[in-house]
């Protein structure tokens, strides 16, 4: 379910809100391998399902950056804001890591804003997103998304 803005101003009253979860994704082994021809990382524990499997793991796993990337496909799915001439990626803060995700897992998306400001032109919206793995108590990221809304 996606929770919607209706403008940039509006995310300015939103503090505190949570914004729901976004729909389940899974990390197969086309997409590791995918990952990694794009980023140059072709460490085992990612692209040999055979040596993973004797691994500290048992299994390949994704990059943690691709998990992290996977922010980019949650964002929009739990949040949009109407109303505006664009919205950009602004960066990105405290980025964690704190459980590995097996190839064939289902992660998904959760997030809260937990800061909004004005900036020139628009608002800028902090959104603390978990990346959880499906049946995993400990999620795969958390990480603070900066955005900036323009109207």
């Amino acid at each position: 379910m996606t929770t919607t803005f209706e403008n940039p101003a509006a995310l300015l009253n939103a503090v505190g809100q949570h914004l729901g979860f976004s729909e389940w994704e899974e990390i197969d082994q086309q997409r590791i391998n995918l990952f990694a021809d794009a980023t140059g990382d072709h460490q085992w524990i990612h692209v040999d399902p055979e040596k993973a499997a004797a691994g500290p793991f048992g299994k390949t796993i994704a990059h943690g950056y691709l998990t992290l990337s996977m922010a980019n496909l949650f964002l929009p799915q739990i949040m949009r804001v109407e109303n505006t001439s664009m919205g950009v990626n602004y960066g990105c803060e405290k980025v964690r890591f704190p459980a590995a995700v097996p190839v064939g897992s289902r992660i998904r998306g959760g997030g809260e804003i937990v800061s909004a400001e004005e900036v020139k032109g628009g608002v800028q919206v902090v959104v603390r997103m978990t990346i959880e793995i499906e049946g995993n108590e400990r999620p795969a990221c958390v990480l603070d998304t900066i955005s900036r809304f323009f109207p």
